[in-house]
């Protein structure tokens, strides 16, 4: 085989599997803005994770990310319009047609961080971890019903 020919089929096998990300292109931009708040809700729930897998648990940063949590965590839903399920979204069809489960969804969330919150800055990690998994639960049984992977 022709030794430039070698190269320019690697490339173009690893450039096929790059994906190139769709623009959201709707009005208002729904389905970025719910990404991006989603995005945003990460960054300060998951180095409250790291904390407590890696045995630096901190109260006082634990409940200041708690609080940032909590500030955060109202910014997506209201992106999850009727007219919202195309490209790029992620969510299944079911965030519009089983309304209903969908915001019990969204309740357990709410009700998993108000927790969360009311014991964040405890001194007693196993009962902030305990709290942290309930979230992270919540999120699961979220994504696991209404989130395309």
């Amino acid at each position: 085989m022709n030794k430039r020919v070698v190269p320019i089929i690697a490339l173009a096998f690893a450039l096929a599997g790059c994906s190139v990300e769709v623009e959201d292109t709707g009005p208002g931009q729904p389905v970025a803005h719910r990404r991006a708040a989603f995005k945003e809700i990460l960054k300060v729930f998951e180095p409250m994770g790291v904390m407590l897998r890696t045995d630096t648990y901190e109260p006082q940063r634990f409940a200041r990310l708690a609080n940032a949590l909590e500030h955060l965590r109202d910014g997506p839903w209201p992106y999850f319009q009727p007219d919202t399920n195309y490209p790029p979204t992620k969510a299944k069809a079911a965030v519009w047609s089983d309304q209903a489960a969908f915001e019990e969804d969204r309740k357990a969330f709410f009700k998993a961080t108000d927790h969360l919150i009311e014991v964040a800055g405890t001194p007693d990690k196993n009962v902030a971890k305990t709290a942290y998994k309930a979230v992270e639960d919540a999120c699961y049984a979220c994504h696991k019903e209404f989130k395309n992977r």
